[in-house]
Parts: C-alpha cells; sequence; structure tokens
C-alpha cells in the first residue's frame, strides 16, 4: 500500500513538472509571436520601366537587384519601338522610360504636347555606317542605295554623320534636324530612304549602306566596333536618358532607379559587356 501511494505521488509530481514546462513552452512562444507580429515588415514598391531590348533591358536586369536591396521591384517592360515608351509614360501605364536620346525626346513632347522630363544621361551609342555589299567607304559607287532612320531627330543625326563621313555636304545650319532636302552637295548621287529605325539592319541585304543606331546594331549581331565602316566619335552628344512624367522627378523611388541606373555597378557592367560599343555618359 505504501509503495502504491509512493508511485502515486512521484506520477503526480511528474504530471505537474511536465504541466509546468508546457505553459512555460506556450508562453515563450506566445511572447515570440507577439514579438513577431511588432517587427516592422519592409514593403515593396512596384516600378515598371519601359525599354528597349539591348542594351537599355539588359542594363536595367543589372539594376533590378541594386533595387530589390531598396525596397524596389523593378518591372522591366520591353518595347521595340521609339513611340510606344513615350506614349505608355504619358499615360501611366509605366512610370519611366530609357531607350532615347535628348534630340529626341524634345522633338518628341513638343510635337506631341507631353508633359515628359529627362532625369539622368546613362550612356551613348554611337551611331555607325554599315554594309553588306562593301568593305570600305572608298568603295561606294555613282548612285549607291542608303538608307537611314526616319524620326526626325535620328534622321538628321545620320545625315550629319554621313557628312563626316564625306558622302555629302549639308547647308552649314542644317543640325541635328537635317532633312535630305538640306543636302547641297552630294557627288555620289546617293539615293537615301528613310524607314524605321528598327527595319534598318534588314535593309543590308539590299542597301549598299544602312545608318544604324547601336541598339538595333546589336539586336541584328552587329559589332559596332568590328562591323561599322564609319561611327559616331565618343564625344557624341547623343546620350541615352532616363525619362518621367514632369513632377514625378523626386518620388522616392525614382529617385532609387536613378541613383542604381548611374552606380558604379552599371558603369562596369556596361564597360565589361559592351567593349566601347555602348560607352557610360556619367
Amino acid at each position: 500500500m505504501k509503495k502504491l501511494l509512493l508511485t502515486l505521488l512521484s506520477l503526480t509530481a511528474v504530471a505537474s513538472l511536465l504541466t509546468a514546462c508546457n505553459q512555460k513552452t506556450e508562453e515563450t512562444g506566445a511572447q515570440a509571436s507577439s514579438a513577431a507580429s511588432n517587427t516592422p515588415v519592409v514593403s515593396k514598391t512596384t516600378i515598371k520601366v519601359a525599354a528597349t531590348p539591348v542594351p537599355h533591358a539588359e542594363i536595367l536586369a543589372v539594376v533590378k537587384p541594386i533595387l530589390e536591396k531598396e525596397g524596389v521591384d523593378l518591372e522591366i517592360v520591353q518595347m521595340t519601338d521609339y513611340v510606344r515608351p513615350n506614349l505608355a509614360l504619358d499615360e501611366k501605364d509605366v512610370d519611366a522610360n530609357y531607350m532615347q536620346h535628348k534630340p529626341y525626346l524634345d522633338d518628341f513632347v513638343q510635337k506631341r504636347g507631353l508633359k515628359l522630363t529627362s532625369i539622368a544621361n546613362v550612356h551613348v551609342e554611337p551611331m555607325g555606317i554599315y554594309s553588306k555589299k562593301i568593305t570600305s567607304l572608298n568603295d561606294v559607287g555613282d548612285g549607291a542605295t542608303v538608307t537611314i532612320p526616319n524620326d526626325a531627330t535620328n534622321g538628321g543625326r545620320a545625315l550629319l554623320l554621313l557628312q563626316k563621313a564625306g558622302l555629302l555636304k549639308l547647308k552649314d545650319n542644317a543640325g541635328v534636324a537635317a532633312t535630305v532636302n538640306d543636302i547641297v552637295d552630294n557627288p555620289k548621287n546617293l539615293k537615301i530612304t528613310a524607314l524605321e529605325a528598327p527595319q534598318l539592319p534588314r535593309t543590308l541585304n539590299d542597301a549598299t549602306l544602312a545608318v544604324i543606331n547601336t541598339n538595333f546594331a546589336m539586336e541584328a549581331n552587329l559589332v559596332p566596333t568590328k562591323d561599322a565602316l564609319f561611327i559616331e566619335q565618343k564625344d557624341s552628344p547623343y546620350a541615352n536618358i532616363l525619362v518621367v512624367r514632369s513632377g514625378d522627378e523626386n518620388r522616392p523611388e525614382i529617385v532609387k532607379l536613378k541613383q542604381a541606373l548611374t552606380s558604379p555597378e552599371v558603369k562596369k557592367f556596361i564597360g565589361e559587356k559592351y567593349k566601347g560599343a555602348i560607352i557610360p555618359a556619367f
């Protein structure tokens, strides 16, 4: 009887100890849960940026993890022309775009009445003269066909490049807005056709020369520093820019985007990836 009583007392003591331990564990868990609930949660902000695939989207891909650390989720919206990115930005479908240079933006917003503004120079894409028909500009024959971009600023830029290459002469005051009507001397009787910029690489199968923006040349697997017969110098004023709606310049996520896009990481990537075909502008 004594043994049974002792056994029962021992079992009671063990049960009490287990109950106390369980209560302590529950209290600790509750405290941890409470502490966790009080831990501030870092909220993510999503920002959409319209960009042409090469090199703009590639460069933005480098920016994405930089912004991730800053609490900004970057969504890259690829577009393959120069018109939709500005219209999408104006219509608030995206928060910024990165695909154009300042002369193009200025011309576009003036003609369309848009309120867009440049907030950063990022890189320069030297425009080049390409050919699959000849290997030197000395071989350009009489009546050679030449294709150039049909938008106002890139068209004028192409004509200025042809002039610098010694293939024609423009009016002294023609500038970036030059058109074929500004040609005053055309010794080779070049037949110049203006087309949508993305189409220009495809014209190389037929035209003698094509004046192509670097991004579209690279998309066509052309290497500007190797394949161009003549190319703009590194001091070209046509820096590609980050553009936002006027009034959005100081939005925190926009400021972070600007800082990331002009960071040492991006400068290093441009230098290593494009090897002089694209040049940092910051």
